[in-house]
């Protein structure tokens, strides 16, 4: 027997109803995202592991840090040492290799003729050499400031690392070993670097380098 359309549709509005009841029943009203639920999703904070990296810097340091970021507001200290701490790396890895052209655009050119008379020199000994990092290097940063155009920053390095001497021809570089010549040592080094404010290159460049206390 057909049912007329009228109440086909009320038996339908029925069973839905039941439907819906028994699944509130069994999942209670938070059914579905809530509106508290999008309240308590917040933007991810700093990663305590990359913020343990960074050094606390000292309230001095922070004034002299204002007084360039008057100067330049784009300037982060964490961004800036992380970056500087990547060109230490690569610039002792560099001399220690001869990598001039690598050397070249990351030091001002006072300092690449002192690094290039070193590798020459190791050249006219007929030595190379490999360094590696045992740990990697702390790097502390000491003061950022503003000089007329120039944005100059300082950096305490303290790095631990091995170096690894031999000759070119094969020939041992300890006639007394006849072993390489290895030596580890710890480095403490403040190195300057400078840039120039307003420039379209804004990569920094190795200004100086002098000894620090460890």
């Amino acid at each position: 027997m057909n049912l007329p359309v009228q109440f086909q549709i009320v038996v339908f509005a029925f069973i839905a109803a039941f439907v819906l009841f028994q699944l509130y029943n069994v999942l209670g009203k938070r059914v579905g995202r809530q509106p508290q639920e999008d309240a308590k999703v917040v933007a991810p904070g700093p990663n305590p592991a990359e913020t343990a990296k960074v050094p606390a810097i000292d309230p001095a340091t922070l004034a002299s840090i204002a007084t360039l970021k008057a100067r330049d507001p784009a300037f982060d200290p964490a961004r800036f040492l992380d970056g500087a701490r990547q060109a230490y790396e690569t610039i002792v890895r560099g001399y220690a290799a001869g990598d001039r052209a690598a050397l070249k655009p990351l030091l001002k050119p006072n300092v690449f003729a002192s690094f290039d008379a070193g590798i020459a020199a190791r050249e006219t000994r007929g030595e190379t050499e490999t360094v590696e990092f045992l740990f990697p290097p702390r790097a502390d940063l000491e003061g950022a400031v503003a000089e007329g155009d120039r944005a100059v920053a300082k950096v305490r390095f303290l790095g631990e690392l091995r170096s690894r001497v031999t000759k070119v021809s094969g020939e041992p570089a300890d006639v007394e070993t006849g072993e390489p010549v290895i030596e580890e040592r710890r480095t403490a080094e403040h190195w300057t670097f400078e840039r120039t404010l307003g420039a379209a290159d804004p990569n920094w460049v190795l200004a100086r380098v002098e000894p620090a206390n460890a």
